[in-house]
């Protein structure tokens, strides 16, 4: 991959996101034993194997905690790309199932083979996150 292929692919996942195309899109953005890793202690931190495991375990579980009446949005900030490696940050921007508004500051490192996303390793404040999303003290 090139840098500027492996950016344009990020880009287009993230449009993905944000219109709400990326779960039926997996399988043209994710190798198929693609890893996701969310670190801290929430109910979704750990490697997710696999793009199904991916969308139908982590991203639904998170995407449940929100209200999917209000908007959903991702308000990018960076994507640097070097050969097949990308970093993307973003702020999430949402309502909570609860009624609360949810900002969050995400910064996501990819690797990209043969065109689609290998891994994903996501950080954000996931101290925030267990207390608004998940009930947390």
């Amino acid at each position: 991959m090139t840098t500027e292929q492996t950016r344009t692919l990020i880009l287009d996942y993230i449009e993905a996101l944000r219109t709400g195309q990326a779960a039926d899109r997996r399988a043209e953005f994710f190798t198929e034993d693609a890893t996701w890793t969310l670190g801290g202690d929430l109910p979704t931190s750990r490697t997710w194997k696999g793009r199904d495991e991916i969308f139908g375990g982590f991203l639904t579980q998170m995407v449940a905690r929100f209200d999917l009446t209000q908007p959903v949005s991702q308000e990018v900030h960076t994507v640097l790309a070097d050969g097949d490696r990308a970093l993307a940050e973003w702020t999430t921007h949402a309502t909570t199932i609860d009624g609360e508004p949810y900002d969050n500051d995400v910064a996501i490192v990819f690797h990209v083979v043969d065109g689609k996303i290998a891994s994903g390793r996501e950080y954000f404040d996931t101290a925030y996150a267990g207390r608004l999303l998940f009930g947390r003290p």
